[in-house]
């Protein structure tokens, strides 16, 4: 349970509390099994000051005004992680037939022109593929940058971050891929969360069957090139034994499955959902077979063991030619060997946008350095978000780079950057602090200044810290830190001290006393707990 000063919101007006369940913290938020297997019914009954809006993630909904009282029922069966609340100062507008956005007042203007229209879009196309969206409503509510992760799917109430809203194709994807959730994942859950890909996997392969649907292959294949980048960085940072890269991982007693949520999850699930499509010869094909196994599993729990019976049995030619066995490629091998995918998609249908990204970047690194061909040959006030952020990571992979590249970089793109989202400027300024680029640091200062969110703060305090500039970061961060939710203060005051002496205790009088001390586990890994930056795992839930 996450308290909020009103200094930690946006509106700096009133206080705000929101719940993360995902993936084992709802057992203290109240009494529950908490574990994937077990679904049921829930009601609620919430007292709150006038002026607070409460909504929580349930089908039904009612209020009391005299009393201030809310009540609320989820009419189906869902896991206990997916009991969500939230409360504050929340305004809504209507964004379609089945759908609203709920936000503080100065954000809800933007969250209508980003929206408004589209997600009956996806909704729509979802139904086409998978058959009726069962929860009746699908509303979102934006949340002020101290959300821990991008997204999560509560039904009927998708939570996302409002740091979001500037990236227009990330916020795509992202409510794309919660509309996904609501047949896998919500619908149909992972029994265990050793096999959480089957919920993200699958999510996955159906938030780019939408894409395709709505926006074309071209893109879809962009954003998956994007996602495989990541995945293979991962990979080099892990090594490919490592056994979180298995799909079935083996949860050891007393570790907290987030700590299991990476990109393998996602990506190498996706990888084998995908190459199961294949077999089938036409997606087409495919997405019966999802439609049947909704039908059949919804509101239940399963194993990966009933999703590929269920698809053998449906597809009886497939059975018959043992494809579940074929060399090298066996299911059980997809399941739990450890590395890369198996086998990855054919992404050619995006070579029109991939195919830019890869000649500057060639262009840029390959020696002696041409820097006029370089910087004619593409205009990034031109280009797709995940195009230039593709071409920012390849960067930031080949980094440190040669003082010349850096400067010509600079030269060549900073103050174009400048303008652009934020995704797109924290992979710059990371590009910046892993250079030593002094003269672009100015700019990582004001960033961070004017950051609370925990995807945007994180990676620069440990690229800050992996280099020469801690004591940079720790001057900004003394600056900073009252604007910081407690929990975020805390990780980067780890990520500060670490081969230092102990940090002078911090004054956190901004923080009310009686504010409950807990520190939730995220839905990605600490950023103590490895050398992995935080923007290699970046990842909706």
């Amino acid at each position: 349970i996450w308290w909020l000063d009103p200094e930690l919101t946006y509106g700096n007006a009133k206080p705000f509390v929101f719940t993360q369940g995902h993936s084992v913290c709802n057992r203290s938020f109240f009494p529950c099994f908490d574990t994937p297997a077990v679904k049921c019914t829930y009601s609620a009954t919430v007292k709150a000051p006038a002026g607070i809006q409460v909504l929580m993630s349930a089908t039904q909904s009612t209020y009391l005004e005299e009393e201030g009282v809310y009540q609320f029922y989820m009419e189906y069966p869902v896991p206990a992680y997916l009991v969500a609340l939230v409360a504050g100062d929340l305004i809504h507008a209507d964004i379609g037939p089945r759908s609203r956005v709920w936000a503080e007042p100065c954000l809800l203007p933007t969250a209508i022109s980003k929206l408004s229209g589209i997600v009956e879009r996806w909704l729509t196309a979802a139904e086409s593929l998978y058959g009726p969206y069962i929860w009746g409503r699908y509303d979102i509510v934006f949340l002020p940058p101290s959300f821990p992760i991008v997204a999560m799917e509560n039904p009927c109430l998708t939570f996302i971050i409002s740091s979001i809203l500037e990236s227009d194709e990330f916020l795509i994807i992202d409510v794309i891929h919660e509309v996904a959730h609501s047949w896998f994942g919500n619908a149909v859950t992972n029994a265990t969360w050793e096999e959480m890909w089957l919920s993200e996997g699958l999510a996955t392969y159906a938030q780019r069957r939408i894409t395709t649907e709505t926006y074309g292959a071209a893109f879809t294949c962009l954003e998956t090139a994007f996602r495989l980048d990541a995945l293979h960085r991962q990979m080099k940072l892990l090594g490919e034994d490592n056994p979180v890269s298995k799909l079935q991982v083996k949860l050891e007693p007393g570790v907290n499955p987030s700590n299991l949520m990476n990109l393998f999850t996602y990506e190498k699930g996706y990888c084998f959902v995908y190459y199961l499509s294949q077999l089938c010869g036409d997606p087409r094909h495919f997405d019966s077979f999802l439609r049947a196994y909704i039908e059949k599993y919804k509101f239940t729990s399963v194993v990966a063991q009933d999703l590929l019976d269920s698809f053998l049995n449906f597809f009886p030619e497939l059975k018959e030619q043992c494809v579940e066995s074929k060399a090298g490629l066996e299911f059980e091998r997809w399941l739990n060997a450890t590395g890369p995918p198996l086998a990855e998609p054919d992404l050619s249908q995006g070579s029109s946008l991939t195919r830019p990204v890869e000649t500057l970047f060639k262009l840029w690194t390959t020696e002696p350095l041409d820097s006029v061909a370089a910087a004619s040959s593409a205009d990034l006030t031109k280009w797709r978000t995940f195009q230039t952020v593709l071409f920012l990571d390849r960067l930031l992979d080949g980094s440190p780079l040669p003082h010349e590249v850096i400067k010509k970089l600079s030269e060549c793109y900073s103050s174009q950057l400048d303008s652009m989202n934020a995704e797109i400027r924290i992979r710059w300024l990371q590009i910046v602090v892993r250079n030593d680029y002094y003269p672009d640091l100015y700019k990582v200062r004001r960033f961070l200044e004017n950051q609370m969110s925990r995807m945007y703060t994180i990676p620069l305090y440990e690229d800050l810290c992996t280099g020469t500039l801690k004591s940079f970061a720790l001057e900004i961060f003394y600056q900073t830190q009252n604007q910081l939710h407690p929990n975020l203060r805390k990780t980067i005051q780890q990520i500060l001290s670490q081969g230092l002496n102990p940090l002078p205790a911090i004054d956190t009088t901004a923080v009310a006393t009686d504010t409950p001390a807990m520190v939730l586990e995220d839905k990605v890994s600490e950023a103590t707990n490895g050398a992995i930056s935080l923007r290699d795992v970046n990842v909706s839930a």
